[in-house]
């Protein structure tokens, strides 16, 4: 396997999922050249998310946290859990916003909160001065809409997570500011649009993540994701772009990290 360093631009390393083995499984990431992971909070007041993803933070040095209130719990929201929100954000591991945006698949919240939602926090990370992670499925008209009359970029920048949209959403997307993230579904089969809107992008705007425990990577398929499996998705990636694999890891790691800032100590 690949050593060269890279990032795992979105994981989810709180979730239950990893309660069996989240110590191996962080290791596994530093033994496969993971220099830096984004692991998100996604704002459940019920499962403590942003709580457990910040304590990981503190324990290692390599794991920075995005904090928001994902589309599925819109509907959780109250004003002393934003409050708390904000406390959370001036946490010195905080590097994002999100994920936040729309979901009209499962519609876990009422859409009309979802996208009240969703207004409120680009507000949120403009206050604060954080770029945003998006999350976008079956919605993109709307989520665009909204990007259209919410969203400045003024220097702070996005990632469209774990894009699924078509090339003209992420070329419009991509000059608002945002950069474009591959996931596993890059190495999917059935996935040619992915891969199409990935030939058309810009190499300065792409990053890589792993979306885990979900989306697990080809050869990994059916199994849990995780952080380590972000150098299949990159791999998949640099061949399908027509580049060298340590060209798109240090490409899609500066990317990065021209967005969040650096990591810090070891």
């Amino acid at each position: 396997m690949e050593t060269s360093g890279i990032i795992d631009s979105h994981a989810h390393l709180d979730m239950p999922q990893f309660d069996p083995d989240r110590d191996m499984v962080i290791e596994r990431a530093r033994q496969a050249g993971v220099t830096m992971i984004l692991s998100i909070g996604t704002g459940n007041p019920s499962t403590c998310s942003i709580e457990k993803t910040l304590e990981l933070t503190e324990e290692h040095s390599f794991i920075y946290a995005g904090i928001g209130v994902h589309p599925h719990d819109a509907r959780t929201a109250d004003s002393a859990y934003w409050k708390k929100m904000e406390r959370w954000a001036e946490h010195p591991k905080v590097r994002l916003w999100g994920e936040i945006g729309l979901d009209y698949y499962y519609d876990l919240s009422p859409r009309e909160t979802q996208r009240e939602v969703f207004v409120r926090q680009i507000q949120m990370s403009k206050q604060l001065g954080l770029p945003v992670s998006i999350h976008c499925r079956d919605a993109w008209p709307d989520l665009i809409q909204i990007l259209r009359q919410e969203w400045k970029d003024d220097g702070r920048g996005g990632i469209l997570h774990s894009f699924s949209g078509n090339r003209e959403t992420a070329l419009e997307c991509t000059a608002m500011g945002f950069m474009v993230s591959f996931s596993g579904m890059v190495t999917f089969k059935n996935a040619e649009s992915v891969r199409a809107v990935a030939r058309s992008q810009v190499r300065d705007k792409m990053l890589v993540e792993t979306d885990s425990p979900y989306l697990a990577p080809v050869p990994h398929r059916g199994k849990r994701n995780e952080p380590a499996f972000v150098v299949d998705v990159a791999r998949s990636l640099a061949q399908t772009i027509g580049i060298e694999f340590d060209t798109l890891a240090h490409k899609t790691t500066a990317n990065l990290l021209r967005l969040v800032g650096p990591a810090e100590g070891p």
